[in-house]
């Protein structure tokens, strides 16, 4: 159930559960969470889910609920939502623990020094929240000290590894009840220093820093972490039997973070834009987590609140850093991979959720499993081969990440500076100057393209080369790959999306031979009008098509046009 608002106005960079609330934002009621983890938690559970699904927001909303300090006060927050009517047997727990709630998404920096230098002064911020503890009397004159170094940023990188379970233990014997520990994006700093080069030193600080504190610690009640991906556990949670992983491909919580259909509908319902639910659902929908169909919930309430325009707001909030290190790593043949999923293909891969960081360049699976669980790719299936190995197919989610692919894949094949040149190829084409296309095209192989690239699958290469550069036409016109028209399947068709602008038809054919070439673009242009191609853009209204027939070979090519 919502909170219904008369301002309806969407929580924009709004990760305060209270403030959420006593600001009247219009939300989505996810307090189920609440009733689901005392039902049912382990001592430590890790839930991996894409940045900016609500991962910050409900561990904050965890810590309202929990939290002894002020418990009265936040009890107030819960009036009416869910967990309230869920029942007293649950409410009876509200305020009933102190709580430890941090994020480490700050951590970073660009060596392993001034990341040290971010930790301690985090260190010092979350013990200034308990500042009561100097006074109490529970805590030893050595706890107090201990405290003291910790604030005043002398502590050693060894006391700053175990601060985070002395700080459980003395609010345990302070409060003399078990603390909450609440962690979120406990993996940014493995990512910042996977990226910048000091990733052994980061994993070690951070294997005694969590293990310290969730390792048979008395002290700890239960301990919820958050963060894209799972890290290995060899690597940061050695020795850590007690963790429940809740991956995108768990079904537990798989409705907890993002909106579900149900939730998403509701929504527009709620702002009356039930009108856009179709569109709504094809550029922002399509994420799978577990069975559960989810949308990303910041660009749901970022398209509500800019007046219903469809753009890429996940891809625009300067968090893309994940996809662009992975991107600039890869090698021709998972280019090939990434270029056929912008085809509309599906890629099988075993599932191996432990992230080993240093496997990323070398293993494949390890590198798609890092693009599924950072949002860039869903499961679409799931299954066990002959030797009880887990496989996943795996797919492009909605329109807004299929641009993401179509913009990094192509500024990973053509530098920033050439990318101006490509938006002219593509205006050349739309425009029927064919010999400017052609020009434009065939200085792209000759400079961009290795022979490495065009002579894996050449094929499915050059068709992918050509259907990622539709990006810059977005808007204007849709793309369809493979699809019947007339008596065949063209390769790729451009559909206007504003009257009066003319359609487009692709036929893309290899040669071996370079001498072959124009015998092969003219047949492919024949290929058009003998298959009648154009037959289902003209069904739709177009009345002028432009067709061409393109011949490649290597970095060589050959366009008739007609």
């Amino acid at each position: 159930m919502e909170r219904k608002n008369m301002r309806r106005a969407m929580p924009i960079g709004v990760d305060d559960f209270s403030e959420l609330i006593t600001k009247n934002y219009c939300f989505v009621d996810k307090t189920r969470f609440i009733k689901e983890i005392l039902e049912g938690h382990s001592k430590v559970t890790l839930i991996t889910r894409p940045r900016r699904f609500g991962k910050t927001l409900n561990l904050s909303m965890l810590r309202y609920f929990f939290s002894i300090e002020n418990g009265a006060k936040n009890r107030e927050l819960f009036t009416g939502l869910d967990i309230e009517r869920a029942g007293e047997e649950y409410m009876a727990q509200q305020g009933s623990r102190p709580v430890v709630f941090l994020s480490l998404k700050e951590i970073q920096g660009p060596d392993y020094a001034l990341m040290q230098e971010s930790m301690q002064e985090m260190l010092r911020g979350l013990y200034g929240q308990f500042r009561y503890l100097l006074d109490s009397p529970a805590l030893a004159e050595d706890d107090k000290l201990f405290f003291k170094r910790i604030i005043d940023k002398s502590a050693n990188r060894g006391e700053s590894q175990m601060s985070l379970k002395l700080l459980l233990f003395m609010l345990c014997k302070h409060h003399g009840r078990e603390a909450v520990l609440l962690l979120d994006e406990y993996d940014a700093p493995i990512i910042c220093a996977w990226e910048r080069g000091y990733y052994d030193e980061c994993i070690d600080f951070m294997r005694g820093f969590l293990s310290g504190a969730l390792k048979t610690n008395e002290a700890l009640d239960f301990a919820v972490l958050t963060g894209v991906a799972r890290v290995s556990k060899e690597s940061i949670f050695s020795g850590l039997n007690n963790l429940r992983v809740c991956s995108v491909l768990s079904e537990r919580y798989s409705d907890i973070f993002g909106f579900t259909q149900e939730e998403a509908d509701r929504l527009l319902s709620m702002c009356g834009l039930e009108a856009r639910s179709a569109d709504l659902k094809k550029w922002y929908d399509g994420y799978l987590f577990g069975s559960t169909e989810i949308y990303n919930p910041w660009s749901v309430i970022s398209f509500i609140d800019n007046d219903c325009k469809f753009q890429p707001y996940w891809l625009n909030t300067s968090g893309n850093s994940i996809l662009k290190a992975l991107l600039a790593r890869i090698d021709a043949r998972k280019e090939a991979d990434l270029l056929g999923l912008l085809r509309g293909k599906t890629l099988s891969t075993p599932i191996r959720e432990n992230i080993v960081y240093a496997d990323l360049n070398s293993d494949r699976s390890t590198l798609y499993m890092m693009l599924l669980t950072a949002g860039y790719l869903k499961a679409v299936k799931t299954w066990k081969d002959e030797y009880y190995e887990d496989w996943a197919a795996l797919q492009i989610p909605n329109l807004e990440i299929r641009r993401a692919y179509s913009l990094e894949v192509m500024e990973n094949i053509v530098p920033h500076q050439g990318q101006i040149v490509l938006m002219d190829m593509m205006e050349a084409m739309t425009e029927g100057r064919g010999e400017d296309f052609a020009q434009y095209l065939a200085e792209l192989l000759r400079d961009f393209v290795s022979f490495h690239d065009s002579s894996h699958n050449p094929e499915s290469f050059y068709h992918g080369l050509l259907l990622g550069l539709s990006v810059w036409l977005e808007g204007r016109y849709r793309v369809k790959s493979n699809r019947e028209s007339g008596y065949g399947r063209f390769d790729i068709a451009f559909f206007p999306a504003k009257e009066n602008l003319p359609g487009v038809i692709l036929e893309l054919k290899t040669v071996k031979e370079e001498g072959g070439l124009e015998e092969a673009a003219q047949g492919a242009l024949a290929q058009i009008e003998a298959k009648a191609y154009p037959a289902e853009l003209s069904r739709q209204g177009v009345r002028s098509v432009w067709r061409y027939g393109i011949a490649f070979c290597g970095k060589k090519m050959w366009l008739a046009q007609e």
